[in-house]
Order: structure tokens, then sequence, then C-alpha cells
């Protein structure tokens, strides 16, 4: 089975002039596709099939991401379902030349495993092997929007 850190990607973007917007700034459009994309393939790993999303929850734009600063999109699966999977995902804008970080972005993505046909398919349990394991699922459910 699958672990949290099985999952866990952490993917980086340079900010180009093509990804801005009128104010020099990376287009919330592009930051929400990268993070779709990294979100499902922490979803792959997890589910060993083709994950298709399902549902973004509370997508909340922080702060701006400034053309030439890096963006980071974390990612990684912290519950399971069924068929569906639950997925944390982060962005950050980072300083290229120093490193230096801050939360831009912060989402939860649901993600289905379908089959070759499209149908949706089982997924394994999740496993949370260690500490850090923990602290990530941990953290994720105590800041989990409230389902209504």
């Amino acid at each position: 089975m699958p672990s949290v850190s099985d999952t866990y990607i952490e993917n980086r973007q340079r900010v180009q002039p093509t990804h801005t917007n009128n104010y020099a700034s990376a287009h919330g459009g592009n930051v929400v596709k990268w993070m779709d994309e990294i979100g499902a393939m922490s979803a792959m790993r997890h589910a060993g099939e083709t994950c298709v999303t399902a549902k973004i929850s509370e997508l909340d734009f922080k702060r701006p991401i400034p053309q030439g600063d890096t963006c980071v999109i974390e990612s990684y699966v912290y519950a399971a379902g069924r068929t569906s999977v639950r997925v944390r995902l982060r962005a950050f804008r980072e300083s290229p030349r120093t490193g230096e970080r801050e939360l831009t972005t912060d989402s939860y993505f649901v993600f289905v495993a379908v089959d070759a046909d499209g149908s949706p398919t089982p997924v394994p349990e999740l496993t949370v092997d260690g500490e850090r394991c923990r602290e990530l699922r941990d953290d994720a459910l105590a800041a989990e929007p409230d389902e209504e």
C-alpha cells in the first residue's frame, strides 16, 4: 500500500512573461493548471491508475507570484476513499537567487481513479508510515475545508 511520502511531489516552474497577467505576476489560471497537473501525478502514484480531477475545494490565492520568480508546487495524497484520492496542494513563490519561499496558494483537490474505459476503479488504502507522513496528513486534515 502506498504511503503519504510515496505520493509527495515538489515541482518548480519559472514564471516567464507568457505566464503572466497585466500585472506581471503569474496568471491564476496557470497556477491552477500547474497544481492540477502535479496533483494528478500524486494521485496516480497512489492509485496506480489514471486519475481525473473531480473537485477543487478552497482555492485561495493569498499573494501573487512575480514574473522571474519560481512557482513551487507541493502535492501529496492525505486520504483515500473507495475510488477517490484527496490531495493537498500548495503553491509558493520562491526567489531563484536566495531560495526564500512564501505561500501563495492553498487548495484541496479530489481525483478519481479510472480504468481504460473511463469508469471509476478502486484505489488502495493509504498508509501513514513515520512522523513526516503523520505530520503531512494531520496538517492537511486539520486545514481541510468543511463540506457543506
